[in-house]
């Protein structure tokens, strides 16, 4: 049987009940739907282009990092992108630096 892993801790020793999942070692619950609900994501870009794991994307603004004194200009384009959950969607390289950008800052390049 191929139970799911618990979204907070990884541990793959999991309680099912009619309504939700249980994780026995952290205790942590969640809806069935969940689940299905975190693969169904879709990111787009600020122009409502699809975003997928290994795209390039460049900047459509200037935009400051914070903590330094760095600025990303517009059109510096990155390294191929990897798709993240949380507030900032995207995660890469641009310039020597791995960085978090939100989606809306961004457009995909095509080749």
């Amino acid at each position: 049987m191929n139970n799911p892993a618990c979204p907070m801790c990884e541990m793959d020793e999991i309680l099912d009940h009619v309504d939700h999942s249980e994780c026995v070692t952290c205790g942590h619950e969640w809806a069935h739907d969940a689940e299905v609900s975190a693969v169904d994501r879709v990111v787009k870009d600020a122009y409502g282009h699809v975003l997928a794991d290994g795209d390039i994307v460049a900047m459509i603004k200037d935009l400051k990092l914070g903590g330094t004194s760095q600025v990303l200009k517009v059109g510096t384009k990155s390294k191929p992108i990897r798709l993240v959950d949380g507030d900032h969607e995207i995660s890469c390289k641009m310039e020597g630096l791995a960085i978090s950008l939100k989606a809306c800052f961004v457009k995909k390049v095509t080749t």
